[in-house]
C-alpha cells in the first residue's frame, strides 16, 4: 500500500495515472482531518468527491497537500479546546447564580453561567429551566434544591456527569425523566458511565402537585458532531453506489 502513495512533491509524477488503492488512500486521509476538524464538511464533501473522480496523481495531490501526514501532529502549542474536560469548568471563578424564583412565570439557567455550590429553585404554578451541560462550577460538589407547588423545574445534565437525584413529590413527580439517546433515537448505555474529573451534582428538593426531573441528554456540539458523522456516511454511501455504477458501465463496454 505505501508504495502506490501519490508523491505529494509537486510537479512530480503529475500526469501519472492514479489507482483505486491510491485514490481510497487520499479518501482516508480527508476522513482523518475532517474528523480532527482541519477540515468542514463542505471542503471535505468537495475534496472527497474531486478524490474519486482524480485521474492523475496532479489531481490527487493538491487534494491533501496542506495536511499533515498521517500519525503526525504539528509543533504549534493547542491550548485545550473550551469544554472539552472537566478541569477547565470547575472552581475557576464565583458563581454566577445562586438561586431562581418563577411566580406565574418561568426562569432558565442556560449556556455558559457558573453554578454556585448550592443552588435553590423554587416555582410556584411556574416553570424553570436549569441546564448544566455547558455550565461552569464554583465547587466540585454541588447541591442543587428545587421546590416546585403546582409547577415544575426541568434540570438537564450531559450523560457524562455524576449526578444523585434524592428529592421527593407528593400528587407529583421527583426523578430522572430518562436515559442519553442519540439524535435518532438509539440509546447511548454505553456513554453514559461518569467521566474522569466530573463534579458531584446532587438534586434534591420537594414537588407537590408539580414535579422535578432530571434529565440525561448530549451537548449541542455533540449532536453536531454525530450529524456530520451521519452526512459523512451517506456522502460516502453515495460515492461507492457511484463507483460500482461506473465500473459496471465500463465492464459492459469491455463485453
Amino acid at each position: 500500500m505505501t508504495s502506490e502513495r501519490p508523491d505529494t512533491r509537486p510537479d512530480v509524477h503529475a500526469d501519472t495515472r492514479a489507482s483505486d488503492a491510491e485514490r481510497e488512500q487520499v479518501a482516508e486521509r480527508l476522513r482523518e482531518a475532517v474528523a480532527e476538524g482541519r477540515l468542514d464538511m463542505e471542503e471535505f464533501d468537495e475534496r472527497l468527491g474531486a478524490a474519486y473522480k482524480a485521474r492523475t496523481h496532479g489531481e490527487l495531490v493538491p487534494l491533501v497537500r496542506d495536511l499533515p501526514a498521517p500519525g503526525t501532529t504539528t509543533d504549534v502549542a493547542l491550548a485545550p479546546e473550551r469544554g472539552s474536560g472537566w478541569a477547565d469548568r470547575i472552581g475557576r471563578g464565583p458563581a454566577t447564580s445562586k438561586g431562581a424564583f418563577a411566580f406565574w412565570g418561568g426562569f432558565r439557567r442556560k449556556g455558559t453561567w457558573t453554578v454556585g455550590r448550592k443552588f435553590t429553585a423554587a416555582v410556584f404554578q411556574a416553570g424553570g429551566e436549569i441546564d448544566l451541560r455547558d455550565a461552569r462550577f464554583e465547587a466540585p460538589d454541588v447541591v442543587i434544591r428545587c421546590f416546585a407547588f403546582m409547577g415544575g423545574v426541568h434540570v438537564t445534565v450531559p450523560p457524562d456527569m455524576d449526578v444523585e437525584v434524592r428529592g421527593f413529590g407528593f400528587m407529583g413527580g421527583f426523578g430522572e425523566t430518562g436515559e442519553a439517546r442519540e439524535t435518532d433515537g438509539t440509546d447511548r448505555t454505553d456513554e453514559t458511565s461518569v467521566g474522569s474529573g466530573s463534579p458531584r451534582v446532587i438534586v434534591t428538593g420537594f414537588a407537590l402537585m408539580g414535579g422535578v426531573g432530571v434529565e440525561r441528554k448530549a451537548r449541542e456540539s455533540e449532536k453536531r458532531r454525530l450529524k456530520e458523522e451521519r452526512k459523512r456516511q451517506k456522502l460516502e454511501r453515495k460515492q461507492g453506489e457511484s463507483e460500482r455504477k461506473q465500473e459496471r458501465r465500463e465492464r459492459k463496454e469491455l463485453g
